[in-house]
């Protein structure tokens, strides 16, 4: 990405991460960069334009993550741990961007967009429902294949996403932090999730 879009979406992540999408200015992205609106826009013509943007950009990371484990060999359960840790460090390391998706799905939700807003959030929408179908389709599988026990399929990928996504909710930095402290974390969350699946502790971390 061009570094100048780039610092532009990385601060306006940050505001629309700690003020909500509504309360977050073209201003605030600005006084935030360090910059003048003029400089923001130069490359985007709203502020709609560049919450669509960070939120397909977070969807994005996501994809890229999980890519080396999606066709994987071996036991479903298997690849669904290397995803979901992938996953869980993702929610961590680019919070902003990943609590700017959150945000979004909110707005949908409540109804919250104008009329041209909204083909661009059905078309975000559904690339992020196409991400969850990995998850749920490795579920179902290791389902099948005996090594997950649960009953309802919607509300288990529900409270699976719940547990993965929670570091974009209670995780802050802390001084001298690690990658292997962050690693640490999102293993943590992993089990948490596996648990839920009824899986069985066969091994250490993804």
């Amino acid at each position: 990405m061009e570094s100048s879009r780039g610092d532009i979406l990385d601060a306006a992540a940050n505001c629309f991460m700690e003020r909500g999408y509504t309360e977050t200015s073209i201003d605030d992205v600005a006084r935030s960069l360090g910059a003048t609106k003029g400089r923001i826009y130069h490359h985007y013509r709203s502020k709609a334009d560049i919450f669509a943007e960070v939120f397909r950009i977070g969807m994005d990371m996501n994809y890229a993550a999980i890519e080396p484990f999606r066709n994987m060999g071996g036991p479903a359960a298997l690849r669904w741990q290397k995803m979901a840790f992938a996953h869980a460090v993702q929610m961590v390391v680019t919070k902003p961007y990943q609590r700017t998706v959150w945000v979004g799905v909110k707005m949908h939700l409540r109804g919250a967009t104008t009329p041209e807003q909204r083909s661009v959030f059905e078309e975000l929408l559904n690339y992020r429902t196409e991400y969850a179908n990995v998850f749920r389709e490795a579920i179902i599988q290791g389902r099948q294949d005996g090594d997950f026990h649960f009953d309802d399929l919607s509300i288990t990928n529900q409270l699976m996403f719940v547990t993965l996504n929670s570091p974009i909710f209670w995780y802050a930095p802390r001084a001298g932090e690690t990658r292997a402290d962050i690693e640490y974390l999102a293993a943590q969350v992993v089990t948490a999730a596996y648990r839920g699946l009824g899986g069985e502790e066969k091994g250490k971390r993804p």
